[in-house]
């Protein structure tokens, strides 16, 4: 079903900053370009996110130099906008941020260039909460593991209470206007931005928790490409 382009659900755009080097993968380009069954991680998540019915634009943030990009299918696609990204991730983010039409996208998304296994279900559930609530948010699912702190010979210091811990996970979604100038705010202040709703915490407003797979993992390190593999198959 075709939604009217009212604030509450105008089409949605996505900020995919993919301008870093991944350097625990100990690859020979950056891990976004490493492929899975032929096709390249930043490649799947585009895709992925170009796949769900309220998601018509995808700006992905690259490296001034990167010379991988143009080899991939994203390249000549009519959906997917580039623009030059920054040094740090919150750097890139804004200037995906800068290239959004506020009036066409009030709200937009934000997701990692390695999170290719975001499932549509996931980002429904996002979506509609975002919506309902007219308020920001992000993936997450609860802690499941003991938590330990460590002292500084890296022996325990205490064991967590985990029941009120979860993991961050993106997509996160916010108004755009809104979005932008909590970014902008936390890098005047010079806070420690880790992903948007740090930023938005930064600015004093709430974020809602909205309760995502474990299976949307981020590739980090070598062995994840294999799990990765696994859930591309089994995840829509």
């Amino acid at each position: 079903m075709a939604h009217s382009y009212n604030k509450e659900y105008a089409p949605l755009i996505v900020v995919v900053p993919a301008a870093g080097v991944g350097k625990r993968m100990q690859a020979s380009c950056p891990k976004q370009y490493l492929k899975i069954n032929q096709r390249s991680i930043l490649e799947h998540t585009v895709f992925r996110l170009l796949s769900h019915s309220d998601i018509n634009k995808v700006i992905v943030v690259i490296n001034a130099d990167d010379e991988y990009f143009k080899e991939t299918e994203l390249a000549e696609h009519q959906d997917v906008l580039t623009v030059l990204g920054g040094q740090e991730r919150v750097d890139s983010v804004l200037a995906g941020l800068n290239a959004v039409d506020t009036a066409i996208y009030p709200w937009v998304l934000v997701h990692d260039a390695a999170r290719p296994c975001i499932s549509h279900r996931d980002i429904d559930a996002l979506v509609e909460r975002c919506r309902v609530n007219n308020q920001g948010g992000l993936l997450a699912y609860p802690v499941k593991d003991t938590i330990k702190y460590a002292n500084s010979d890296q022996l325990v210091g205490s064991t967590v209470d985990r029941s009120t811990l979860w993991h961050a996970l993106t997509p996160q979604m916010y108004q755009t206007e809104q979005l932008i100038q909590a970014v902008k705010q936390a890098k005047k202040d010079a806070a420690v931005i880790t992903d948007e709703s740090s930023a938005i915490e930064h600015f004093g407003l709430p974020s809602l928790l909205v309760q995502g797979s474990s299976a949307n993992i981020k590739i980090t390190n070598p062995e994840d490409l294999a799990l990765a593999k696994f859930y591309l198959t089994e995840t829509i």
